[in-house]
């Protein structure tokens, strides 16, 4: 896996994001050459700050994973608190999770349960808030775990190009929030997709002086606007995607059938697109895989939901296992609640903040063990609760980074990113 080493951040190369990055579309407008490029990309790289070589990729099961069903189905609590698919038996003695998963189950030992994960928000938005920026902030100005990593280690990989932050599928407060749009997540579903298939015409390059004056003229125009700085940004991403080695990282047919057989198609397809990007030097992926909001007849919706879980996530964890990735790799499978402990009439479950869905894999870290435990009832954490900001911290750790991490708010004040998180002492 390729080192997250330098990394070049939009706001730290001694002014040449306005000069020299642009939006992509312009390429032939301003004249821009390679030569000029590589120059500004190397120079800005200097600043780039050492960050561990890791990634995470983010599962988020939108609408709110029943924390039951998937890891803690407690099959000794009375009948109309425990899972009602069943379980399975994991290689970790005595544990098991949710009937629909036998492929996740015979994994396990390869990942952490945390039974004991809570917020106590059980509103989809707030609760999406709370868990992926640290906080309750209605106001979603509090940045994203993702865009904390891409702003702490320099938007892009300098030596393939590949973004930071990747994200697939749209995730409420997954966002740059103060930090600015530059660090925003790259949708490679999007104009991201087009850009990398743009080429560069050799006969249209010119001479440095026609690449500034084409630049000032964007420039000006753009700064109507008042958008440049997060343009700068994102067309900066753009162009070390045009410029680098990374195209090829998003091309899943490099991949043999009997690999994309394994993973299955849908999420199963973009597990594999996040372990090929994390492979060529992406810090931090997101993948919304929603659908869980099963207040009503959650048998059935589970047993449809779940198999492309299990066979995707499964066959991430394996193949990041035997490709020697699964070390440098950590997989965060979470959502925004989890659901009530009582089997309701509809035979479903409704929201539930006071004890939330979580396992992980991998990343260098403690894993074949079960962090916290859950009530009888499975209601709240009986011991060792673990918090937002207690992952924040922990993933922070893992990629080297002070949890105490601080940045400059437009205020000017320096601001910490996370104010009371703790290392989940279980898995450092």
């Amino acid at each position: 896996m390729l080192k997250i080493f330098g990394r070049h951040n939009g706001n730290d190369c001694d002014g040449l994001s306005r000069r020299n990055f642009l939006q992509v579309g312009a390429l032939g407008v301003a004249g821009l050459t390679l030569p000029n490029l590589l120059e500004a990309r190397a120079l800005a790289a200097k600043d780039g700050k050492q960050v561990r070589n890791k990634s995470v990729i983010w599962l988020w099961l939108s609408g709110g994973a029943t924390h039951v069903e998937t890891f803690d189905p407690k099959m000794d609590a009375p009948a109309e608190y425990r899972s009602m698919t069943g379980e399975c038996a994991t290689p970790i003695p005595g544990v098991t999770i949710g009937g629909t998963f036998p492929k996740i189950a015979r994994v396990a030992d390869r990942m952490a349960l945390i039974r004991s994960f809570a917020h106590g928000n059980s509103s989809h938005g707030t609760a999406t808030t709370w868990v992926m920026t640290g906080y309750e902030d209605r106001d979603m100005q509090k940045p994203s775990l993702g865009s904390i990593i891409s702003k702490a280690a320099g938007t892009t990989h300098p030596g393939t190009g590949m973004p930071t932050y990747v994200r697939m599928g749209n995730i409420r407060s997954d966002g740059a929030g103060w930090l600015g749009a530059q660090y925003q997540a790259l949708d490679p579903s999007g104009q991201a997709k087009r850009n990398m298939e743009l080429g560069i015409d050799a006969s249209r390059m010119e001479n440095r002086r026609g690449l500034l004056r084409g630049l000032d003229t964007i420039n000006r125009e753009t700064d109507r606007s008042g958008q440049m700085e997060g343009l700068d940004g994102f067309e900066q991403q753009a162009f070390n995607l045009v410029l680098g080695d990374a195209k090829g990282a998003f091309d899943l047919g490099k991949e043999s059938a009997k690999t994309r057989e394994r993973y299955g198609g849908g999420l199963g397809e973009q597990l594999l697109l996040a372990k090929r990007l994390c492979a060529a030097g992406c810090g931090f992926v997101n993948i919304n895989y929603g659908g869980w909001d099963m207040h009503g007849g959650l048998v059935r919706s589970i047993t449809s939901r779940a198999p492309q879980m299990d066979r995707g996530v499964s066959a991430l964890i394996e193949d990041l296992d035997q490709s020697g990735q699964l070390e440098d790799t950590l997989v965060v499978i979470t959502g925004e609640f989890g659901r009530t402990p009582r089997v309701n009439r509809s035979a479903g479950r409704d929201h539930w903040g006071r004890l939330c869905t979580m396992a992980l894999a991998g990343g260098g870290l403690r894993m074949g063990q079960v962090i916290g435990r859950s009530s009888r009832n499975i209601e709240v954490p009986e011991e060792n609760p673990v918090h937002p900001q207690d992952v924040m911290a922990t993933i922070l750790h893992m990629y080297g980074i002070d949890p105490k991490l601080q940045f400059t708010s437009p205020q000017g004040r320096p601001t910490y990113m996370i104010e009371q998180g703790k290392l989940i002492k279980e898995l450092v």
